[in-house]
């Protein structure tokens, strides 16, 4: 088992107690909670991720785990990322564990974490899909409403040929790919909050740059049974892709748009509601 592919603790936690298990018969929770000094009941519920461990038994789990001194300080890290709850604590801890990685995934994942953090990266990618761009970052950068600066837009390009979703063809031209961001789910989600963030940003200011006939923003506020929100989810999905249907037909597209599609409570929702 290597640490270093986690990032849940208790994840971690739960598989090396399930492979000690298999090869060592009297490998137990008992045996465990003896050697870390917690209940089993306690270690059990860690493992099901409903409860966390203390600070003061990390060093003891590492040691039980046999982890070594940097192995040691990310699953410490790990811990404090899983506690996390304010989105700043949660990035501070998420960029610590990628430091800890070794060079190789590090790179990969730095990268396609960073996709996420500009909301011109993605809007320069399919802006590049169509406007037969040759490398003047300046023109590129002007094209963008709201436009940005040339250094963006070449650090933005790289960041796109880094991550192989732009190539540059024979006769010159910049032109989008296939590839796709595929690394597991944990680490985009905290990424993706901070795009959709900035989405959302720039959509309220869209109300006093852009003419209406250029925008459309509605709103619309209902009552609805909790239980009917996989259907509501299920109907916002069919038409998201309606549109990513519509977008891909279109041989010739001219502008690159951005759809955020908002539903929120405005009111205390049950917990047992989906």
């Amino acid at each position: 088992m290597n640490i270093f592919d986690y990032l849940d603790y208790r994840l971690f936690l739960k598989e090396f107690y399930e492979e000690r298990k298999k090869t060592n018969s009297f490998f137990s929770y008992r045996y465990m909670g003896n050697k870390v000094g917690m209940d089993p009941g306690y270690l059990v519920r860690v493992m099901q991720g409903r409860l966390h461990i203390a600070e003061s038994s990390i060093d003891r789990f590492a040691a039980l785990c046999k982890l070594n001194e940097k192995e040691s300080v990310y699953f410490s890290t790990l811990v404090s990322f899983g506690k996390a709850k304010s989105e700043r604590q949660i990035k501070l801890y998420f960029e610590k564990l990628l430091s800890l990685k070794n060079v190789k995934a590090r790179r990969i994942e730095e990268s396609q974490y960073e996709f996420y953090q500009k909301w011109y990266y993605s809007a320069v990618r399919s802006l590049i899909g169509f406007c037969g761009f040759r490398g003047d970052c300046k023109e590129l950068a002007e094209q963008l409403s709201p436009s940005i600066s040339a250094w963006d837009a070449k650090k933005a390009v790289r960041l796109l040929e880094r991550l192989k979703l732009v190539k540059k063809n024979a006769r010159g031209v910049y032109e989008i790919t296939d590839t796709t961001i595929t690394t597991g789910k944990e680490w985009r989600s905290i990424a993706v909050r901070e795009f959709q963030r900035q989405t959302i940003d720039l959509a309220r200011e869209s109300l006093e740059r852009h003419a209406k006939e250029l925008r459309d923003i509605s709103t619309v506020t209902v009552a609805v049974a909790s239980g009917d929100l996989p259907e509501i989810r299920e109907r916002i999905s069919e038409f998201r892709n309606s549109i990513l249907g519509l977008a891909a037909e279109n041989p010739s597209p001219d502008c690159v748009y951005q759809l955020n599609i908002q539903l929120i409570p405005l009111s205390k929702v049950e917990r047992t509601a989906p």
